[in-house]
């Protein structure tokens, strides 16, 4: 790998090997109510609902993830259009109180659909019994990376074989627990990703945790967009500017934003959570907020990423 550069900026883009700077079955009974009431107040925004097979089997048979499917206009409506899942965090993809889907996932699919992106939200915490992951240490979690690797493939695999879908433009976007899952479906030295039918065209990650990935070293098996803050006490920044400076494969595209923290691209003002056990400081508490100037750029950011990868106008 070539020498590490630092430009002015905090956007870098590295990839192929080489480190270039240019820009600095069983569901949980108590779930079972949640997702139809989810289901049934989501309104208008919901998109779709649809069962989404993961690659993980469940008694021998795939395991059905719920679903919101957000069609970007008619399929029947102009060429095949490019398509993302969307990867939800340690929250789920859900308001707290589990009647509708949260505030990112619906603005970021009617954003998406209004650049001519089909979008797939998918559920892989009610299929095994859990509301959220957030409030539970790292290592004593029962849905691990493993699990979301399954499912953002099969995801990917059901995104291909829809109507009015190019499937050589599907992709993922996740953000923290979700962006870690990004991580973990791109990275060719895991043998799922490798053998996977279907493998992502592009993808991109906000505030991903980055260490177990860069402990396992990362070869992308597509042009990734990585995003942080600076000052996040949650997934810390570091473990993903190493990651992208010593990823091989596709490019890896990697900007931090300066002074922002964990849910930098969200509208809530910034606030300790005191109930998440994790992060910099274990039992000490993690920073979560919007910051006006990062969510500006960020979505730009991802933009200009998807008019590049995905071929939009």
């Amino acid at each position: 790998m070539r020498g590490l550069r630092c430009l002015p900026t905090t956007g870098s883009r590295f990839g192929w090997g080489a480190a270039r700077m240019v820009w600095c079955g069983a569901v949980a009974a108590l779930m079972v109510p949640l997702m139809s009431v989810a289901a049934e107040r989501t309104g208008g925004n919901a998109g779709e609902r649809v069962e989404v097979p993961s690659l993980e089997l469940s008694a021998g048979e795939p395991l059905r993830l719920p679903g919101f499917w957000f069609r970007a206009g008619l399929a029947a409506e102009g060429p095949p259009r490019p398509a993302l899942v969307l990867l939800h965090g340690c929250g789920g993809p859900y308001t707290r109180d589990g009647t509708r889907l949260s505030e990112r996932m619906v603005e970021y699919s009617a954003w998406l659909n209004r650049l001519g992106v089909h979008v797939l939200v998918t559920d892989s915490f009610t299929p095994r019994g859990e509301r959220e992951l957030c409030t539970q240490r790292v290592g004593g979690r029962v849905v691990t990376q493993s699990h979301r690797r399954r499912d953002a493939l099969g995801a990917l695999q059901w995104l291909a074989a829809q109507p009015g879908v190019d499937a050589q433009r599907v992709g993922l976007l996740g953000w923290s627990h979700g962006g870690s899952t990004v991580l973990a479906a791109t990275n060719l030295h895991h043998p799922e990703v490798r053998s996977a039918p279907i493998k992502p065209a592009l993808a991109a990650a906000f505030y991903p945790g980055c260490g177990a990935e860069l402990r396992s070293g990362y070869h992308a098996a597509a042009p990734l967009l990585l995003q942080v803050g600076e000052d996040d006490d949650w997934t810390p920044s570091e473990p993903c500017r190493q990651l992208a400076a010593q990823a091989s494969g596709a490019p890896v595209t990697f900007h931090a934003h300066p002074g922002a923290v964990h849910g930098f691209d969200g509208t809530a003002p910034v606030m300790l959570r005191r109930d998440v056990p994790n992060g910099v400081r274990p039992g000490q508490g993690v920073r979560v907020g919007g910051q006006p100037a990062a969510r500006e750029l960020s979505r730009a950011l991802l933009r200009s990423f998807l008019v590049r990868e995905a071929g939009l106008p």
